[in-house]
C-alpha cells in the first residue's frame, strides 16, 4: 500500500509553513508569579553585618531576583522546551536551571499537579470595600439617559481576603479528626542563604559557557552552588569583593568574572524554594528516576497491558513549598499511561479507515493530544501537522550546520528512521520568553514514528480497558501511604540523595506530617412534602425517587422521536415513565409520536425542524437513538438549543435495553433530569443567609485549532438556591481570564429583580479554573469588572465574596484510624498547616469516593466585602455541594460550578454557538 504521506494536498494551504521563522502563539496563561508584598527580612548576622557596613553597602538597593522573575506556574515554563527541531542528546544541567520546570505531560487519574504558591502582596486582615449598602431595596435604573449624578469613583484594585498573623487563626466549630497530610516536614539548618550578583567582563552571552566559567572556581565557590546565570546562591559568605579571572575557549580572550553579595535570605525564603525544588529534582534523579513533563516516573517499574498495548508508569509528582506550618515536601504517587504503538502507526491505522479524509481525520484526532518521545522523554502537545516536510528536510544546529532529520538522529541517537516519507508533527511553546543565551523557538518539529501517545483518548469506548487501567492505577489510603513512605526511605537510605540535600542544609521527617481536621455538620435534604438527613455516605437516591421533588412541571405537550425500528422500546418506554413519575410528583401526559423511518442525520435533522417550526407550545423533545454518536448527538442539540430553542433529551437505546429493573431505573434518572431541564425544582438544603445571589463561572478551551474558549456563568435566581439563570460567552482562544463579566452580572441582577422584585445584597462568586500564578489577575481584573456593572442601578453596592475553586491539585489527606489509613469522611475541611501563608483559603473534601484515594477541593478566597468567617464560607460551600441535580449526593465542587461546566463543554464541543436566550432559565445543558 502505498503511504499515505504522497497524497499532498494541493492548493495555498500546501505551501510551506513560516518555520524557521516566527509564528504567532495562541495567547498564554499568565505565567508569573505576582510580587511580594514585602521585601524578606534579613536575620541578624554581625560578621556579615560587619561585612556589609565595611563595604559600604548599607542600606544600599541591591539588584535581586524577585519572586515574580522565577517561570513557575501553571502551563510550559521558560526553558523548559529545549531546541527539539534539533533535540538535543546533552542531560539538562541542573546547576544551570535554578527556576525552570518543564512541561507537563498527561497524567492519567491524579491529573496535573499544583503550581508552587504565588505571593502576591495583599492587606494582613480581612478588610471590607467601603460599608454596605444598607438602605432600602434600590430601583433598576430605566434604559436611556442618566441622570445628572456626581461621577463614582471607578473601582480600582479591590482589597484581597488576606490572612490572619500566624498562630492567631479562628477557631471553627466542627467535630475534630486525626489526618494524616501527604506533606513531609523539612527542617532547614543552615541559618541563611546568601544571594550574590555575578558579572562578567566582557560579556559572555553563552548561557553554558557561563556556567563552565564558574564551575572552574569552584575553589572559591565551593561545591554547592545554584546558578542561573546572573544570579548566584551559597550556603556560605565569600569574603569581598570577588573577582576572577579565566579565559574563554573560543577566541583565548581574558573574562573577569565578578561576584558581588545582595541579599542574605532566610533559608525559608521564597526566594530559595525554586532552587531547593531543584536540589530535590537532583536527589530523584540520583535514585534512578526520569523527568517526564514536571514529575518523575520508573519506566523500570511499568506495568505492561500487552492486549491493549499499554504501559503504565508509576511516579512522584513532587514539589517544595512554603505553608502556614512552614515549610513542605508534597508526594504525590501518581502514573502515567504510555501506548506502546508509535504515534506513525496511529496515523497508518487512521489511514486504513479513512482514506479520503484521512489528513482531516489525522488533524481532528491528534492536534490537542500529549506525546512522548522516548529518546529524550520529553513531553509535547501537537499543535498541528505539517504535510509538506518529511525527515528528509534539513534544519539549522545552532552551529549554523545544516543537517537533515535523519542524519540528526542517526548521529546524535543512533535512531535510524525507517520511514522517510512521513509529515512531521508541529508543537508551538506556549511561553514565549525563552531563557537568556538559548535561541527563540518558534515552534518544534516532531517526527511521528519516534513519539508514543500518552493517556487512553478512546477510554469511554471500552469499558473493559477502562476497568483493566483502572485496576492498576487505583490506590488506597494505605497504599497511597505505603508508596509515599518508600520514597522517604529511599533518600534515607542513599547516603548520596541525603547528601545532597544537607549540601544546603535541608532534612526530612520520617514519616507525613498530621495534624487535625474537622467535619463539617451533616445537611438536612428538604424535598416537597418532607425533609431528612442523608446517610453517611451522603446519598439520597432512593428518596428522591420515592418522593415529591421540591416543584414539577406537568409534562402536557411534548414529543418522543425515535426509529421505526425502535417503536416497541419507544412505548415501552412511555409504559415505564407512565409508572415511575408519580412517586416524584410528575404528571407525564401521553406524547405526540414522531415515528422516523430511518435513522440518518438528516432525517432527525428534518423531521425536528419541521414539527418544531409547526408547533410553538412543546415543552420538551426527547429522542430516542440507537447508538453513541457524537454526531447525531450534536445535530439534535445544535437545533434544539439554538435553532428551534425548547428543552430537549436524547437517550441511547444501548441504555434501556437489558432487565426491566435496568429500564426502571434509568427512566426515573431521565424524569428527574427532564423535570430540570423543563424549570422543575428537586431538592434544596437549608440557605440562612437572605439576599444572597451565588455565581458559578468556568471556562472551557478547545483543543481544536482556532476555536474560541467558551465562559459559562450560571447565577442563582432565588433564596433557596434552586432557581438558575445562564449565560455563555465566547472569547479568543486560549484566553482563559473572562472579557465579558460585567455584562453576564448585569443580566443576572435584572433577572433576579424581576423575579424577586429586589436586588441581592450579598453576591457570592465561585471561579473555576483558576491556578496560583493568575489569583493576582483574578483579583486585579475580573473582580472590577463585575463591580463596574452595579453602576447601572441606583444606589447599588452589594458586598461581595469571590472565591477561586482548585480541582487540580496534589494535596491529599487520610483519616487516621487505630486499625489503617483510610478516606475522610465528606464534610472533612482543613484550614491551617497546608495552607497558603498569602492567601485565605481551605481545602475540602465533600463527595465520598468509591474507591482509591479521595481527592479534596482547593477553595481560595480573594475577596470578602461581605466580611463573611471562615466557617460561613465553608458552610455555604458545603451546601452548594448537595445541590447539583444530575446525582443525588455531594459532588466535589459547588454545584454552581458544575453547572458552568456543564453549559461551557456543551456550548464549546458541541453547540460551538451561544444558546438561545429563550433557554436562560432553565438547566438544559445537563
Amino acid at each position: 500500500m502505498e503511504p499515505p504521506w504522497s497524497f499532498r494536498r494541493p492548493g495555498p494551504g500546501c505551501g510551506s509553513p513560516a518555520y524557521p521563522g516566527r509564528l504567532r502563539g495562541l495567547p498564554g496563561r499568565a505565567q508569573r508569579l505576582p510580587q511580594p508584598s514585602r521585601p524578606e527580612p534579613q536575620p541578624s548576622l554581625v560578621p556579615l553585618s560587619t561585612l556589609l557596613s565595611r563595604l559600604g553597602l548599607g542600606e544600599q538597593p541591591c539588584p535581586s531576583l524577585e519572586a515574580g522573575d522565577w517561570p513557575l506556574g501553571r502551563g510550559t515554563a521558560a526553558g523548559a522546551v529545549e531546541a527539539l527541531a534539533r533535540p538535543s542528546p546533552v542531560a539538562e544541567n541542573d546547576e544551570g536551571v535554578v527556576a525552570a520546570l518543564p512541561t507537563r505531560g498527561r497524567i492519567l487519574w491524579r491529573g496535573r499537579g499544583d503550581t508552587l504558591p504565588a505571593p502576591a502582596g495583599r492587606d494582613a486582615a480581612m478588610l471590607s470595600r467601603g460599608k454596605p449598602c444598607v438602605a432600602a431595596a434600590p430601583t433598576l435604573r430605566p434604559p436611556g439617559p442618566r441622570p445628572s449624578l456626581p461621577p463614582a469613583p471607578v473601582p480600582g484594585t479591590p482589597p484581597a481576603a488576606g490572612r490572619p498573623a500566624l498562630g492567631t487563626k479562628p477557631v471553627a466549630k466542627g467535630t475534630p479528626l486525626a489526618l494524616g497530610l501527604n506533606s513531609v516536614k523539612i527542617h532547614c539548618q543552615n541559618e541563611a542563604v546568601y544571594q550574590y550578583h555575578v558579572t562578567f567582563s566582557p560579556e559572555v552571552e553563552c548561557k553554558s559557557a557561563r556556567f563552565a566559567m564558574l564551575k572552574q572556581h569552584r575553589a572559591v565557590t565551593g561545591d554547592v552552588t545554584a546558578f542561573d546565570g546572573s544570579i548566584l546562591y551559597l550556603p556560605i559568605v565569600l569574603p569581598q569583593p570577588v573577582s576572577l579571572k579565566t579565559r574563554r575557549r573560543t577566541d583565548g580572550e581574558e573574562i573577569t568574572i565578578t561576584i558581588q553579595i545582595t541579599k542574605v535570605l532566610k533559608p525559608n525564603s521564597d526566594l530559595c524554594i525554586p532552587f531547593y525544588n531543584v536540589v530535590f529534582r537532583r536527589v530523584m534523579r540520583i535514585l534512578d528516576m526520569n523527568l517526564v513533563g514536571r514529575n518523575f516516573f520508573e519506566p523500570a517499574q511499568a506495568t505492561v497491558l500487552q492486549h491493549y498495548r499499554l504501559q503504565i508508569w508509576p511516579g512522584y509528582s513532587v514539589s517544595i513549598r512554603r505553608k502556614d506550618g512552614g515549610l513542605f515536601l508534597l508526594v504525590d504517587p501518581i502514573h502515567k499511561v504510555i501506548r506502546s504503538d508509535s504515534v506513525l502507526n496511529f496515523m497508518h491505522t487512521i489511514y486504513k479507515q479513512s482514506l479520503s479524509g484521512f489528513q482531516d481525520e489525522c488533524t481532528k484526532q491528534l492536534v490537542g493530544n500529549v506525546v512522548i518521545t522516548r529518546y529524550n522523554n520529553r513531553t509535547y502537545r501537537i499543535d498541528d501537522i505539517d504535510w509538506n516536510k518529511t525527515p528528509r528536510d534539513s534544519f539549522t544546529l545552532a552551529s549554523g550546520e545544516e543537517i537533515t532529520f535523519v542524519d540528526y538522529y542517526s548521529k546524535a541517537y543512533g535512531i535510524t528512521i525507517r520511514e522517510l516519507d512521513q509529515p512531521l508533527l508541529i508543537h508551538r511553546p506556549r511561553e514565549k520568553q525563552t531563557p537568556e543565551g538559548k535561541r527563540r523557538l518558534d515552534m518544534v518539529l516532531l517526527v511521528p514514528e519516534l513519539t508514543f501517545m500518552t493517556g487512553v483518548p478512546d477510554m469511554k469506548k471500552d469499558s473493559r480497558m477502562l476497568k483493566d487501567v483502572t485496576r492498576e492505577m487505583l490506590q488506597s489510603p494505605r497504599q497511597h501511604y505505603a508508596r509515599l513512605t518508600g520514597l522517604l526511605r529511599r533518600i534515607k537510605d542513599s547516603p548520596e540523595a541525603s547528601g545532597e540535600l544537607m549540601r544546603w542544609g535541608l532534612s526530612l521527617d520520617q514519616d507525613i506530617h498530621r495534624t487535625q481536621g474537622r467535619i463539617l455538620p451533616m445537611e438536612r435534604i428538604n424535598l416537597r412534602h418532607s425533609s431528612f438527613m442523608p446517610a453517611e455516605d451522603l446519598s439520597w437516591n432512593k428518596e428522591v425517587t420515592r418522593e415529591a421533588s421540591i416543584s414539577a412541571i406537568a409534562m402536557n405537550y411534548w414529543l418522543l422521536v425515535y426509529p421505526k425500528r425502535l417503536q416497541d422500546l419507544a412505548k415501552d418506554l412511555v409504559a415505564a415513565m407512565e409508572s415511575v413519575c408519580g412517586p416524584i410528583g410528575m404528571h407525564v401526559s401521553r406524547p405526540a409520536l414522531v415515528e422516523l423511518k430511518d435513522d440518518r442525520i438528516e432525517t432527525y435533522a428534518k423531521t425536528i425542524r419541521s414539527v418544531l417550526g409547526s408547533e410553538d407550545k412543546v415543552q420538551l423533545l426527547l429522542c430516542i437513538i440507537s447508538s453513541s454518536r457524537e454526531d447525531l448527538y450534536g445535530a439534535i442539540k445544535k437545533l434544539c438549543c439554538v435553532q428551534s430553542p425548547v428543552p430537549s433529551q436524547v437517550i441511547n437505546a444501548q441504555s434501556l435495553m437489558g432487565q426491566a429493573g435496568k429500564m426502571r431505573s434509568v427512566v426515573q434518572k431521565v424524569l428527574l433530569q427532564m423535570n430540570c431541564k423543563m424549570g422543575g425544582e428537586l431538592w434544596g438544603v437549608d440557605i440562612p443567609l437572605k439576599h444572597l445571589m451565588v455565581i458559578g463561572m468556568d471556562v472551557y478551551h478547545c483543543h481544536s485549532k482556532g476555536m474560541r474558549s467558551v465562559i459559562g456563568f450560571v447565577a442563582s435566581m432565588n433564596h433557596v438556591l434552586t432557581k438558575w439563570y445562564s449565560r455563555v460567552v465566547f472569547q479568543m482562544p486560549h484566553q482563559e481570564i473572562a472579557d465579558s463579566l460585567r455584562l453576564c452580572l448585569a443580566d443576572a441582577l435584572q433577572h433576579f429583580h424581576e423575579m424577586n422584585h429586589c436586588l441581592p445584597k450579598k453576591i457570592v462568586v465561585y471561579r473555576d479554573g483558576v491556578s496560583d500564578s493568575q489569583l493576582d489577575t483574578v483579583l486585579k481584573y475580573e473582580i472590577p469588572q463585575m463591580q463596574k456593572c452595579f453602576d447601572t442601578f441606583e444606589n447599588y453596592q452589594p458586598s461581595m465574596v469571590v472565591v477561586v475553586v482548585q480541582k487540580q491539585i496534589s494535596t491529599n489527606f487520610y483519616a487516621l484510624t487505630p486499625e489503617q489509613f483510610t478516606s475522610p469522611p465528606p464534610g472533612t475541611v482543613i484550614d491551617h498547616t497546608v495552607t497558603s501563608s498569602e492567601w485565605q483559603d481551605f481545602f475540602l473534601l465533600a463527595h465520598c469516593s468509591r474507591q482509591g484515594c479521595s481527592i479534596p477541593t482547593r477553595y481560595v478566597c480573594v475577596l470578602n466585602t461581605a466580611n463573611l468567617s471562615c466557617e460561613h464560607l465553608q458552610r455555604l460551600t458545603f451546601k452548594l455541594c448537595h445541590l447539583y441535580w444530575n446525582w443525588p449526593g455531594t459532588v466535589r465542587v459547588p454545584a454552581p460550578c458544575k453547572y458552568a461546566h456543564k453549559l461551557a463543554f456543551l456550548s464549546g464541543q458541541v453547540l460551538h454557538h451561544e444558546p438561545s436566550a429563550q433557554l436562560c432559565d432553565k438547566l438544559f445543558f445537563l
